[in-house]
């Protein structure tokens, strides 16, 4: 069997993540994508919430054709559908729409309108960490867009760790990165970023439970603005 062929059990995966976490900690963005592609090769893919295309960019640089996971939660900014839409056309990546079981409507008709500012937990549940566990269960290792200076939830962010609720090997590979280090790599690859990083969005979520954010706050702070809630449940 090759590497990108192997089955692995849980302890070998957990084992290779922690080994691969303390390696790369000062690798380059594309190199521990281009560790992740080696090993993992089609059991590998990138979570993309469409803000930017700043991860998926670099993976295809990695791996060609690599599969792109998006959540349509059914309640994203039109400019979050056309950014997907965009990087679906453009870039040399597979991307994969994942979808609730229920539409907007029928989760309204069973727990009634507005669950996200009833119980944003649970929409979130629902709408997001549900179709997400179902979307990976193919995959040994996916890719996320964490950086540790977003907010302190992310601070300690590993470059690559396990994701002990799926049970799988979990990317960050601009962990290290600064939002002027994302800046520079747009500029430099014109990466496509969403339109509204331009209109005061700092982070860019579900329409209704994100708002523009102010001066002197951080990036997450637009995200349920006025709640404790600072993470939707993805990662962790």
């Amino acid at each position: 069997m090759t590497a990108v062929q192997e089955e692995r059990t849980t302890e070998e995966l957990k084992a290779l993540a922690e080994r691969a976490g303390r390696e790369l900690e000062d690798a380059s963005a594309l190199d521990i994508l281009r560790w992740a592609a080696g090993t993992f090769g089609s059991r590998f893919c990138v979570t993309s919430s469409m803000e930017d295309a700043v991860v998926a960019h670099l993976a295809s640089r990695a791996l060609p054709g690599v599969d792109v996971v998006f959540l349509d939660t059914g309640y994203h900014f039109e400019e979050t559908i056309g950014t997907r839409d965009a990087v679906e056309a453009v870039m040399d990546v597979n991307v994969i729409t994942l979808t609730p079981r229920q539409t907007v409507a029928e989760q309204d008709a069973e727990y009634g309108p507005k669950l996200h500012d009833r119980d944003p937990d649970l929409c979130c549940a629902l709408r997001k960490v549900k179709p997400l566990e179902e979307g990976l269960k193919g995959y040994q290792a996916w890719a996320t867009g964490l950086r540790r200076d977003e907010s302190e939830t992310r601070a300690n962010t590993p470059v690559v760790g396990w994701d002990e609720k799926r049970g799988k090997v979990k990317i960050s590979p601009i962990a290290k990165w600064s939002q002027e280090d994302v800046q520079t790599y747009v500029a430099e690859h014109g990466v496509l970023t969403n339109p509204l990083l331009m209109d005061g969005y700092a982070s860019v979520g579900c329409a209704p439970c994100t708002r523009r954010v102010l001066e002197g706050e951080d990036a997450r702070a637009g995200r349920w603005a006025g709640r404790s809630k600072t993470e939707c449940g993805l990662h962790g």
